[in-house]
């Protein structure tokens, strides 16, 4: 097979795109395709390529993984292969008028600047700059790219993401938090525009549900957890708030006299409203009592200051010092600040939630893959199931679509109104024939 396409195959080998030992295969099913092409060529692109994976979908001995990769091969012959300029890495091709790129030094400085400017997370700006590296190790030692002199653009960005999907056979979500980070590096630190990378390989993704818990599951979940653990997945489950909204909940986002919480700054940076269960009330109320003594004490220290976003600290200065900005889930110690070197007390760590509720998942024996997050999801199945309209959960959720909120209803399930499994019916004609 090494005599088929002989520069695809050595365009597949100079990009590393998919394991070397494969390449010959991917030819094979390009040059396969090239025979319907030119049977087929009154007929639109989309057309035949439809024809051709229908085509070995007939053949029985074709398994899924050789159906997987012939489709992807088909990819990358049209959309990465015959377009492409160059099938060698290159310099900085017409159109981008970057001629040197600074070193990865200063690449992860300007990023760390760049998303600080944006007030994005430490944990957005650490996925961000994980990305920018593994992006610079895919160039400069897979591919033996000069990263200064030659620089990269979307041609690579479009290489590295079907890299990670064919060779590296990533998930669909890993990858898009991939590309979400270059084109962040590209627009916001390079300032390049990135067009040509919408005919990356996709990761291969099929219809999820979300792993949701029935009532008696919650509730046996709950009689595994006590103290300061038990609110919190209290809060969890009973507001369908996220992980990093409950840790980050202030004391003035707790409002117990309109029975709400205020969620600021979740996710897309949006401002909603939630429930504040009545069944979390006096305990919470408690907790607070406990820990605005914490707080009095770190005053007392000469701390008791909480991180404020920066348009607030500057305009009150002082603000984080009050009663009304710390945390309702406070961490357990004083820690230094990284940003800012000022020693506070941050929220709870998302760790100590996480193995709080996987070590409860465990003892109860929940024969599911459970976790936080499906707090979220439970509390949004129960909520229809009770009959909520669908519209008044996505406001709670803090969804942007409906269509989003409607996965829900494919995991709902009125048991009063299910129907019958003919098993079941099968099984009791037999029982009554016995009993006749």
């Amino acid at each position: 097979m090494n005599h088929l396409l002989p520069d695809f195959q050595q365009f597949l080998l100079n990009r590393k795109l998919v394991p070397e030992n494969q390449i010959p295969f991917y030819a094979l099913w390009a040059s396969r395709f090239i025979r319907l092409l030119n049977a087929e060529d009154d007929k639109p692109m989309s057309l035949r390529i439809q024809l051709f994976i229908d085509a070995l979908k007939k053949d029985p001995k074709l398994l899924d993984w050789q159906l997987a990769q012939a489709k992807d091969a088909v990819t990358l012959y049209l959309d990465h292969f015959l377009p492409d300029p160059k099938s060698e890495p290159s310099a900085v091709r017409p159109g981008n008028t970057v001629s040197a790129f600074p070193d990865a030094g200063a690449i992860h400085r300007k990023i760390r600047e760049a998303i600080r400017v944006k007030h994005y997370s430490r944990s957005t700006e650490k996925t961000y700059r994980e990305w920018f590296q593994r992006f610079y190790d895919y160039l400069t030692k897979t591919r033996q790219k000069d990263w200064t002199t030659q620089g990269a653009d979307e041609y690579d960005v479009r290489d590295f993401l079907t890299y990670l999907a064919v060779k590296q056979h990533v998930s669909s979500s890993t990858q898009n938090q991939a590309f979400n980070a270059l084109l962040f590096l590209f627009r916001n630190v390079l300032q390049m525009d990135l067009k040509e990378i919408g005919q990356a390989v996709r990761a291969k993704r099929g219809p999820k549900l979300p792993v949701v818990l029935s009532l008696d599951e919650v509730r046996l979940l709950l009689t595994h957890l006590s103290g300061r653990n038990l609110l919190l997945v209290h809060v969890l489950y009973g507001t369908g708030m996220r992980l990093m909204e409950a840790a980050r909940l202030r004391v003035n986002d707790v409002d117990f006299g309109l029975n709400a919480i205020f969620v600021r700054g979740g996710k897309g940076d949006k401002d909603r409203t939630t429930i504040l269960p009545d069944a979390v009330k006096k305990p919470l109320r408690e907790h607070l009592t406990e820990v605005k003594k914490i707080h009095e004490k770190d005053l007392a220290r000469g701390y008791g200051e909480v991180y404020l976003p920066d348009e607030l600290e500057r305009k009150y200065p002082n603000a984080g010092k009050e009663w009304r900005w710390q945390y309702v889930f406070p961490a357990n110690n004083l820690s230094v600040d990284p940003r800012s070197g000022k020693v506070r007390r941050h929220h709870i760590s998302a760790d100590v939630i996480q193995k709080a509720v996987a070590e409860a998942v465990r003892v109860a024996g929940i024969p599911k893959h459970a976790t936080v997050h499906t707090l979220r999801h439970s509390f949004a199945t129960h909520l229809l199931m009770a009959g909520v309209n669908i519209r008044e959960v996505q406001e709670l959720l803090g969804h942007k679509n409906v269509e989003t909120t409607m996965i829900y209803t494919h995991v709902l399930r009125d048991l009063s109104h299910a129907p019958q499994s003919p098993l079941d019916a099968l099984l009791a004609d037999k029982n009554d024939g016995r009993k006749k």
